[in-house]
This record gives structure tokens, C-alpha cells and sequence, in this order.
């Protein structure tokens, strides 16, 4: 009989079989295959009065893969558990222990970090007992979650039609609706800048007012800068110059919350996106030898390296660049970190992007490229700039110019596409010298209002606050649209999208503030994110948190329950067409719609009449779908043939343009 070996996806189980060979049959439980009931006392499954006990149900869509795995592990000749190496991970192992009738004392949970051939091999030497502690923190994180999310999104969309709160979500909503406020709140100040401009050998550089006798200048008013412009003459002397080379070191290699920031700035990478490509990453892609894992595990908070992987770099930076380029390797882990495994790297440095471009999609082959060039810059030498500080003056009055020149690439010649820099060369000057400004102007300036949260930075706030865990941003970020709290747009003349809250979310925000703020707070939220962590490490007791937090939460909720103001749907201003009540805005799954004020008595809905133009109905076949087709208009203006299902079938099809003549032109006009 074969060895049974059970992992989440079916992309893993192809290339870890390949691994193992014939003595082993390796398959997928696709996820999780269980999950709390929604039977029992306020539908929560969890006995609160018994030690807050679970109750598990297999998941309907999972009913045939469980019975599955039941079968093949009655026959197999052994278990082995080797889902993705974290607190999830860990849970599902168990419950598939639990499911299939397995001793949760057997050693037999196996643990990688990359899906190679010989981190699982290794992995398989070396297997352990499922570790308790992990399961404790992923079980309390999902009946925390259960309960401020049922009983919280029930009590909202009871007053407020919101469609949801959660523990994470709600405080990554306030966020966001604080910088909004912060912005509406913000007034400008006017402020000035005095600018010279000079010119040496041909070569012109402009320098900035920076010291007023002695003091850092400070102008407030074109009064105040017209006082000092009286002061100035085009004759300045050079009163010093400072040379010094600086070093910047290169970034430490990606974890996961860095990766979502970079890949957001970098290639315009939405969060979700790039954890689904990461995954896909991790998992394996088709090389020319069969299927490898690409990258390490992509849920991780530690920076650290392994040694085999910084002695392969270093050899490779050796051989590619040269023995000045090798750098020293660093590591630096926040105290919240848990250093389970590996920071982002490739799991094979040999594997540069190009090698490997023809065997993945464009989006992994952006993703890999990103993650390749971090770890390799990360063992490579300091980049190193020449910067010139020269201060030119007259009558009290410091005028400051800065020059820098990259004297050495460094870390730069692999990462230099993602950090570029920018020198701006100085003539030759010399101290004592006097030169003679070619101009001399004072600029007007506004402060400028706080800026709203891009995807990147959202990631970057929650993470130095503290608020969830790298591995939760992208689905918090996604739940949020979803539940049209935030839209993701453009504002201004920035081509990068923010997020601006919809009045929805801006009510749902107060309203939480207003009876929640001891619990949806950031202080709260960062503290319970530390009891989880001590839970993962033994050292602390799962059903006292879970106790402390009930008993903290449920009396806000009764309270809120009776003095929470109940908002009243807003009203079209028209009457039902079936029942003559007055028709109301209400907020669904795909958006607004018109909807009938006594609902569910009536059951009327219409769609909010659009300035769109309606497409155009064709009695034209599609293709490819045997649908109808119709007459759509592009965003360029000109019209085409789309099919009628879209976007489930993207058939479109040019229409010809026909110059009108002027005498279609003229009637027409």
C-alpha cells in the first residue's frame, strides 16, 4: 500500500508526488474542509456558556473531497499532513486529522518552505506532531471573528443597512475615513521660497534660500520675501564647500507585507493580485525539467535567509559582478515576528528571470523578476554617492546647493530598474570664490493636505500599527470595495488610485465610533493580534481571551441595540408603480437600485436610470456562443459588436466606419 499525503492544492500535489516517488500518493483537500456551524445560539457555532466549544461542519462544496480522502486514507499505509506551513496551515492539518479519524499524536505533520525537491525530501525526514498551539490561535482568531462579525453586521444592518464589520476590516475603515476628514479638515498656509540661479564653465545650478542671519529662513508672505529680495545683489561669495561620499545600504528581502507595497508602486500590482500570483509562484510552474516552486512561501514576517541560499548568492554575485559587489548578509525582524520560515526569495538563484521568462505569464514573470533582484541586491554591497553641500553668501543671507554623483552602483546594478537615482552634477568650485547669480526670485508655495491611503500605503499604516496580519491585508482591502465602504480611484492629476470612503462607509465608521470605540479602535485591535501570537507560543490561554473579549463586547452591543438610531432608507421622490408606497435607494450586491419602501411586503426593484446610452440589440449570432450580439459604443467613440452575455463571452467585432458625404452631413445638421 502507498503512503497517503494530504496537501491544500491540487497545483502542489503533481510536483510533490514527482518528489516522492511511487511509494507515495499525494492529494488535495483544495482548502479548508471545515468550518464553524451557523446552528446554535444566535447561529454562531460556538457554545459561549461551555468553554466557548466549536462546532465544525464539513463545507457543503467539500462533502465529496472529504469522502474522498476517508476512502484513500482506510487504504493508504500511513497519513502524512502537508498543508502550507502557518497557523491556517496548521488548522487545516487538523481538521483533517479530526475528519479522517487520525491520532493528532502520530508524527506525521510534514512542513516546507519551498516546493523543491530537496526541502521536501528533507521535510519528509524530518516530520513532527501537529503543533497544538498554532490550531488554539487559528480556532480563537476564527470565533473572534465569528462573533463581532455576526452579531456586529446583523446590529448594522439592522439601523444602517451596512453589510458587514469585522475586528480588522472596521479599523482599516477608519483609517482610511480618518485621512478623509483629516483632508476636509485641512486648511492651506502660504508659504515662499527664494531661488538664485548661477552659471560657471557653461554649466548652470540654482541654489535655495536656507538661513536669514544665522536663523533657518522662514518667509510666510510675499511681503516678508520681498523684504529679503531688497537685501540681495547678484554678487555672492562661496563660503563653503562639503564633500562627502555616502552609502546606502540595499532593502532587506521581501516578507509579505513589503512585496504587496512594492508590487504596487512597482507594477501597479493590486494586493490581491499579487498574493494570487505569488501563490501560483510558490506552488510550481512547468520549467523545462518538469514542475519547480519558484519562490518560497509568500505569508511570512521574518527577513531571514537561509544559509545554503546566501552562500548560493554570494557565489553568484562572485561570478556575475565581481568581488566588490559582495555584501554582508543582514536580518532585522520586528518583535511581532514569528520567524517561522523564510523571508520571499527564489528558491533556486540560478533560475534568473530570463531563464525562465518563456515558462510563465507575464504577471509571474513581473512578480518573480521583482522578488528575484530584492534577495539577489539583498547580499550585495552598499551603493555609494559623492554629495557636494555648497553655501553661497551675502548680507546675512545662506544660500544652500547640493551635487551628487553615484560613485559606486552596488546593490543597484541588480535593483537599479526598481531605485533608480538621480545625480545632479555641480561645476568646479572652490571656497573664497565670488560669483554673480544670473536671477533671483521668490516662489509662492501651499501646504498641501495629508494624502489619501493608495493600496501600498493602507498596507504600509496597518502594518506599523499593528492591525491584522500581513496575510489578511489583501482580503481585507478587497472586502472593503466589496462592501462599498471605499472606492479605489484616481484623484487629481496623480495616475495612482486612492482609496475615498463612500457615505456609506463614512456612516458606518461613526456609527462604530460612536458605540464601538473601546473594541474597533487600533490600540484594541494591535493588542488582540498580541494575545493571538501568544496563544501560537503556549503562552496564553485561549478561552480566558475569548472570555475577556465576550464579556467587553456583548454589553456594547446590547446597549448599541437600543440606542443605535435607525436611518431610514433615502427616498426617490417617486411612488411604486405596483403598490404606490414611496420607492427608496437601497444598496445591493452589484450596487444602488430602487427598491419599494415596505419590503419584503412588496418585492419591486428597478435599476437607477443611467445617462449611458442602452447598447443596441442586433440580430446578429455570436460565434462563438450562438447568443445574440449587440451594439456597443467604446470609449474611444466608435461603435462595435459585443456579445449579449458578456463579460462571460468576450466575442466583439469591428464595425467598419463609413465616412459620411457632405450631403449626409448637412441633413444631418
Amino acid at each position: 500500500m502507498k503512503k497517503l499525503v494530504i496537501v491544500e492544492s491540487p497545483s502542489k500535489s503533481k510536483t510533490i508526488e514527482k518528489y516522492l516517488g511511487a511509494d507515495f500518493e499525494v492529494v488535495s483537500s483544495k482548502g479548508h474542509i471545515r468550518d464553524l456551524a451557523t446552528r446554535g445560539k444566535g447561529g454562531l457555532g460556538v457554545d459561549v456558556e461551555n468553554d466557548f466549544k466549536p462546532t465544525y461542519t464539513i463545507s457543503k462544496d467539500k462533502t465529496d473531497v472529504v469522502k474522498s480522502l476517508k476512502a484513500k486514507a482506510k487504504k493508504s499505509d500511513g497519513v502524512y499532513l502537508a498543508t502550507d506551513p502557518d497557523r491556517e496551515g496548521e488548522a487545516i492539518s487538523w481538521h483533517l486529522a479530526d475528519e479522517l479519524g487520525l491520532d493528532t499524536s502520530l508524527v506525521n505533520r510534514v512542513v516546507f518552505n519551498e516546493i523543491t525537491k530537496n526541502a521536501v525530501l528533507e521535510a519528509f525526514h524530518h516530520p513532527r506532531q501537529l503543533d497544538m498551539d498554532l490550531v488554539h490561535s487559528q480556532e480563537t482568531r476564527r470565533i473572534l471573528d465569528r462573533i463581532i462579525g455576526f452579531k456586529l453586521s446583523k446590529l448594522l444592518y439592522n439601523k444602517i443597512k451596512s453589510k458587514s464589520a469585522g475586528r480588522v476590516q472596521s479599523v482599516a475603515l477608519k483609517l482610511i475615513v480618518l485621512r478623509e476628514k483629516e483632508i476636509a479638515a485641512f486648511k492651506a498656509e502660504e508659504y515662499w521660497t527664494i531661488h538664485a540661479v548661477f552659471e560657471k564653465d557653461s554649466q548652470e545650478f540654482d541654489a535655495v534660500l536656507e538661513k536669514i542671519d544665522g536663523v533657518k529662513a522662514h518667509l510666510g508672505n510675499k511681503a516678508e520675501t520681498d523684504l529679503i529680495l531688497e537685501r540681495l545683489n547678484d554678487g555672492f561669495n562661496i563660503k563653503s564647500i562639503r564633500k562627502q561620499t555616502r552609502s546606502k545600504d540595499p532593502k532587506l528581502p521581501f516578507i509579505t507585507s513589503t512585496l504587496q507595497q512594492e508590487a504596487a508602486n512597482k507594477l501597479n500590482f493590486s494586493a490581491k493580485k499579487t498574493m494570487r500570483t505569488a501563490q501560483k509562484l510558490y506552488e510550481g510552474v512547468v520549467l523545462k525539467d518538469g514542475q519547480e516552486g519558484m519562490i518560497t512561501y509568500m505569508r511570512t514576517d521574518s527577513t531571514r535567509l537561509s544559509g545554503g541560499f546566501v552562500e548560493s548568492v554570494k557565489s553568484h554575485i562572485l561570478n556575475e559582478y565581481g568581488k566588490d559587489y559582495v555584501g554582508n548578509y543582514r536580518v532585522k525582524n520586528d518583535e511581532s515576528s514569528q520567524d517561522a520560515h523564510e523571508a520571499i526569495r527564489p528558491t533556486n538563484i540560478e533560475y534568473t528571470p530570463e531563464s525562465v521568462k518563456n515558462y510563465l505569464t507575464s504577471d509571474e514573470y513581473k512578480l518573480y523578476k521583482l522578488i528575484y533582484a530584492r534577495a539577489l541586491a539583498s547580499l550585495m554591497s552598499p551603493a555609494a554617492t559623492d554629495v557636494v553641500s555648497v553655501t553661497l553668501t551675502q548680507n546675512g543671507l545662506d544660500f544652500a546647493a547640493t551635487g551628487s554623483h553615484l560613485k559606486f552602483d552596488g546593490y543597484l546594478k541588480a535593483y537599479g530598474e526598481y531605485e533608480q537615482t538621480k545625480e545632479r552634477m555641480l561645476p568646479l568650485l572652490d571656497e573664497g570664490e565670488n560669483l554673480d547669480s544670473k536671477s533671483i526670485e521668490g516662489k509662492q508655495h501651499f501646504t498641501e493636505p495629508p494624502l489619501r491611503y493608495s493600496e501600498a500605503r493602507l498596507i504600509k499604516a496597518m502594518e506599523e500599527k499593528g492591525i491584522g496580519r500581513p496575510s489578511t491585508y489583501a482580503t481585507i482591502i478587497d472586502t472593503l470595495q466589496q462592501r462599498l465602504y471605499v472606492t479605489l480611484e484616481k484623484t487629481g492629476t496623480s495616475k495612482m488610485k486612492f482609496f475615498v470612503p463612500t457615505p456609506q462607509g463614512i456612516l458606518t465608521d461613526e456609527q462604530l465610533e460612536q458605540h464601538f470605540s473601546t473594541i474597533i479602535n487600533v490600540d484594541y485591535t494591535a493588542e488582540m493580534e498580541n494575545e493571538l501570537d501568544e496563544i501560537a507560543e503556549g503562552k496564553r490561554d485561549s478561552v480566558l481571551a475569548l472570555r475577556t473579549f465576550y464579556d467587553n463586547f456583548i454589553p456594547l452591543v446590547e446597549k448599541a441595540d437600543t440606542t443605535m438610531e435607525k436611518i431610514a432608507p433615502e427616498l426617490t421622490g417617486d411612488d411604486c408603480p405596483l403598490c404606490s408606497k414611496p420607492l427608496v435607494f437601497r444598496n445591493g450586491r452589484f450596487g444602488r437600485f430602487i427598491s419599494c419602501s415596505t419590503y419584503p411586503e412588496c418585492k419591486y426593484t428597478a435599476k437607477i436610470p443611467s445617462d449611458k446610452p442602452e447598447v443596441e440589440l442586433t440580430d446578429k449570432i455570436c460565434p462563438e456562443c450562438g447568443s445574440f450580439l449587440v451594439k456597443r459604443k467604446s470609449r474611444y467613440g466608435r461603435f462595435f459588436y459585443g456579445c449579449s452575455t458578456f463579460p462571460k463571452c468576450k466575442h466583439i467585432e469591428n464595425i467598419p466606419y463609413v465616412k459620411k458625404s457632405d450631403q449626409e452631413k448637412a441633413e444631418e445638421a
